[in-house]
């Protein structure tokens, strides 16, 4: 049970609850399949609370589900600025930027990704979808 689902919303557009009942029904709401409705709810956690890594990557996620690329984009690279360590953050970085049509961009983190992560397939294929695509490019 998601905490704070009782609470009504205000209406000014301000959630009930607090930032972590906010949080948890953005996820919810994410996996549920509604990641626009998550994205506007994770943003006014992360809004409250912008230091929150597991705040920031749910953001991340829903943004990009919800084909909001470059909000996204900007979403994993807060979170790869503060954490060089995070791989899935570079990860999707990468697949943001590659949706944005920012090929070129895109390469650097995906291979970041799979250097710190060579065993997961899906950092992989995407690396090598991005380069076979800027090969392409240059040999046309």
């Amino acid at each position: 049970m998601v905490q704070g689902g009782n609470v009504h919303d205000d209406p000014y557009g301000t959630p009930g609850g607090d930032v972590y009942d906010w949080y948890q029904r953005g996820v919810k709401l994410l996996q549920e399949g509604s990641p626009a409705a998550a994205a506007a709810l994770l943003e006014r956690a992360a809004d409250a609370e912008p230091d929150s890594r597991s705040i920031r990557e749910a953001l991340a996620r829903a943004q990009f589900n919800s084909r909001q690329y470059a909000e996204a984009a900007s979403s994993f690279r807060q979170i790869v600025d503060a954490n060089p360590a995070e791989d899935y953050a570079y990860f999707g970085l990468g697949l943001s930027l590659w949706r944005t049509g920012d090929i070129e961009g895109a390469q650097e983190p995906l291979a970041i990704a799979v250097a710190m992560r060579p065993d997961e397939n899906h950092y992989v294929s995407a690396l090598k979808s991005v380069r076979a695509t800027l090969r392409a490019r240059r040999e046309m």
